[in-house]
């Protein structure tokens, strides 16, 4: 089973996730409110009445189990959510988290959200709603969670997320870069990559110049590849720390299978690049398989019938492959 959490009302989360589910609804299932995901059918040429309530969905329906708070139209107004629909988002999160966790053999597809929507909308514990990532891994339990993104050319993984650029540096350690470091090779070994080579990235310009434009590639991340070189078997090579514009250059070319990034942009500006909307989201670490589309909101066009539903398609082609490694 397939659980989509259908991501912000009033963005383009509903088209895309009805869009992607019509295709394959097979095992698949929404979790949203029925009349946003009717009126999204509407929006892009799929019959309405084609969504059913979970339970009584036949086999060509798109089930969908309906979580949060009623909704007006006011609250799925392109580009312009209210408090309402902020909590509805995240009970969308919550319900199928919950669901995917008493599903045996059940995945979790998220559609993109709005972070200060969230964590602005008054719901219980939304204030420290800083992302998917962060709010699954505390719902999961686990110890460590790492954001990855993956195409069929390029992975990275983050040894920070969604943190402001000026705590990154007192952020990183060799536990987190050896972490992040480990998951990357798991992830990859798991999607049958055999011969790893892994780039790790510096911080500062030019791997840090021997210290003259910094100090954080010797204190941690130079220990934190040591330490995940100990862990990782012998057949996976880890290489760093290199400046990123090279590390990912060469990853693009074929000599690096994957490139551990220190920060949020430092990984997807260049996966953006060179794979918008065919790369998937993975969060890594958690007990049950998260993936995600590359993409935001997308406000300027929601409710408008022009959403690009490839890349939901991709985190779903890409939960099933995880799962049946699994």
């Amino acid at each position: 089973m397939i659980v989509v959490s259908t991501g912000c009302p009033a963005g383009i989360g509903p088209e895309i996730s009805v869009a992607a589910a019509s295709a394959q609804p097979e095992g698949c299932v929404l979790v949203g409110e029925l009349a946003t995901l009717r009126a999204a059918a509407e929006c892009i040429g799929v019959q309405p009445d084609r969504l059913q309530l979970l339970g009584s969905a036949q086999s060509r329906d798109i089930a969908v189990l309906e979580a949060g708070p009623k909704l007006s139209a006011a609250d799925r107004r392109p580009s312009r959510p209210t408090h309402r629909s902020g909590a509805a988002q995240l009970s969308y999160i919550d319900f199928a988290y919950d669901l995917v966790k008493a599903t045996p053999g059940a995945a979790l597809v998220t559609a993109p959200v709005s972070k200060s929507v969230i964590a602005r909308s008054g719901a219980p514990g939304a204030q420290r709603f800083l992302g998917h990532t962060e709010w699954l891994q505390r719902r999961d339990g686990a110890s460590r969670s790492t954001m990855c993104f993956a195409s069929s050319r390029l992975a990275t993984a983050l040894v920070t997320t969604h943190l402001p650029l000026s705590r990154v540096p007192r952020a990183l350690d060799a536990d987190r870069v050896a972490d992040t470091t480990i998951a990357l090779a798991e992830l990859l070994l798991q999607l049958k990559r055999r011969k790893l080579h892994l780039a790790v990235c510096s911080l500062n310009p030019h791997a840090g110049e021997s210290e003259l434009l910094g100090s954080e590639e010797a204190r941690a991340i130079v220990p934190g590849i040591e330490a995940a070189r100990l862990r990782l078997p012998r057949s996976v090579r880890i290489s760093g720390p290199i400046g990123a514009e090279t590390a990912f250059r060469k990853a693009w070319a074929g000599l690096y299978q994957g490139v551990v990034a220190m920060y949020h942009d430092q990984a997807t500006i260049p996966m953006k690049l060179v794979a918008f909307g065919r790369a998937v989201n993975i969060t890594w670490g958690l007990s049950v398989v998260r993936t995600s589309v590359d993409h935001g909101t997308g406000y300027d066009i929601a409710w408008k019938g022009e959403a690009d539903a490839r890349g939901l398609h991709s985190a779903m082609r890409m939960a099933r492959r995880l799962v049946g490694a699994k």
